[in-house]
């Protein structure tokens, strides 16, 4: 079998002749690409000819695809026409899923699970008061109604999720995504306290900033939020470990310890989506 290694140019190599898996069947190939992750998959397409074609095999990217994709299907506006474009039609178009209290998505580089729910699905305190808390339809929002902050005193926000919509074995961030209008009065500059964790178990607590304060006054015990590419804001509330995807999560965030009237934050949800690797 010729060498696949040709000369090493710093960290580059340059391949100068056939791939050693070349001379096994496509089905084969496909087998042994389908326990690496899809970004394995397709840097291994670029190898030649024969790894290009198993990499785009139906039977591997189904192995990428979440169990239950069936019957996500119909709820596309087009047919495809192969797994592989399913799977990244799941990555680029979250579909709303149990009654639309929850958007769903899978993360591109690994495949695993990803979930936002509605802030109808957690509880808000006052959050049945118009006078307090406003349900609102916006056009940039995955949910139909969003939660608008009115005036509230007392900003308190519990929830959860059953850890069997994620994938397991794998360390999941959790984040309140968000806007602020007239920079969020009595509330935006405030260090407010978040805290993620399986219910049942001590959960780490830690402070969050929707806006932060500027210069001198800016604390660096604070998570500040950071812009998102689809307009929003988000604050990381926490991390927790799915390892057998038979738990519940909890999740808080909440300013109740100051009398000031608070307003002007719009709530799109809460995400899941995998921790990054640092």
């Amino acid at each position: 079998m010729e060498a696949t290694m040709g000369q090493s140019h710093g960290r580059e190599s340059i391949i100068s002749g056939p791939s050693p898996f070349d001379t096994l069947p496509v089905d084969c190939i496909s087998s042994i690409i389908s326990f690496t992750s899809p970004r394995d998959a397709c840097n291994a397409a670029s190898v030649s000819k024969t790894l290009e074609s198993a990499a785009k095999s139906d039977s591997l990217w189904e192995k990428f695809l979440p169990l239950e994709y069936t019957s996500l299907i119909p709820q596309y506006p087009r047919v495809f026409s192969s797994k592989k474009e399913l799977y990244f039609a799941l990555c680029d178009d979250p579909l709303l899923i149990e009654d639309g209290k929850k958007s769903f998505w899978l993360e591109k580089a690994s495949g695993k699970r990803c979930i936002m729910i509605s802030p109808k699905e957690v509880s808000i305190t006052w959050g049945s008061s118009p006078e307090h808390w406003q349900w609102i339809s916006i056009p940039e929002s995955r949910f139909e109604k969003i939660a608008e902050l009115i005036d509230v005193c007392w900003f308190e926000i519990r929830g959860g999720m059953h850890t069997r919509y994620l994938s397991p074995g794998t360390r999941y961030s959790v984040y309140i995504v968000f806007k602020t209008k007239n920079g969020c009065p009595g509330l935006g500059d405030l260090p407010v306290d978040a805290g993620v964790g399986l219910v049942g178990q001590e959960s780490p607590q830690k402070l969050i900033y929707f806006v932060g304060p500027r210069g001198r006054d800016r604390r660096r015990d604070v998570t500040r939020p950071e812009a998102r590419d689809d307009g929003w804001m988000e604050a990381e509330l926490g991390q927790f470990y799915n390892d057998s995807c038979c738990d519940d999560i909890s999740l808080s965030v909440g300013k109740t310890n100051t009398p000031d009237w608070k307003s002007g934050l719009i709530i799109q949800g809460f995400e899941f989506r995998p921790a990054k690797t640092r």
